[in-house]
């Protein structure tokens, strides 16, 4: 063999060389950043289920029906309220006490929100929504109520209301509307994360 080939034979081995190298380089690198995108998406999916969980809790204890000393006792009363009126939105006050200590959960939920959705598609944001519609619908059943017991006169009309709003506002037995809801919220949001954590999506 001649030098000539020889060093031809040595270059097309050093291009080789590189070529091989360099695909090797890519494939760490993707395989790098796939884990590392994997571990992110395990890490959202771990917080936001833990997040689901405490305001799950935190829902419960809004919702409990014993009252502590002090509740409702830091409303500023409107202008031209009644006694009766004084009486009535302050004993549902607490509804709104409560959830404010328990805001920061809540806030952090929302704020995972769009983040989850980005990551994992819009249609995963569904158990967000339907826990915040519960949130809603409880400090709405506390306004309601409220407004209901200052009446002086209760129709039968909102005797049924009242307590339709109090199936709300406080924690029930079999047939409570809420915990049955929170359940399958949990539940949808469990059968998102669960196989992203597992690794399995």
């Amino acid at each position: 063999m001649s030098v000539e080939n020889i060093k031809l034979a040595l270059e097309v081995v050093n291009t080789l060389a590189i070529v091989i190298a360099s695909i090797v380089a890519i494939c760490g690198i993707n395989a790098w950043r796939k884990e590392f995108q994997e571990k992110r998406n395990i890490e959202l999916a771990e917080e936001v289920l833990a997040l689901f969980y405490e305001a799950k809790d935190a829902i419960r204890a809004i919702r409990n029906p014993f009252s502590y000393q002090g509740e409702g006792k830091t409303r500023k009363p409107q202008e031209n309220e009644t006694p009766r009126e004084k009486e009535a939105r302050d004993r549902f006050y607490f509804v709104f006490e409560r959830f404010e200590k328990r805001q920061e959960i809540f806030n952090k939920l929302h704020s995972k929100r769009y983040q989850f959705m980005a990551r994992f598609g819009t249609e995963k944001s569904k158990p967000f929504e339907d826990l915040r519609m519960i949130v809603i619908e409880i400090q709405v059943s506390a306004n309601s109520l409220s407004r209901i017991w200052s009446s002086n006169h209760i129709s039968e009309d909102m005797e049924k209301r009242r307590q339709e709003h109090e199936s709300i506002i406080w924690i029930g037995g079999e047939d409570d509307p809420i915990e049955s809801r929170v359940k399958k919220i949990i539940s949808d949001i469990e059968a998102i994360c669960r196989p992203i954590i597992m690794g399995k999506k």
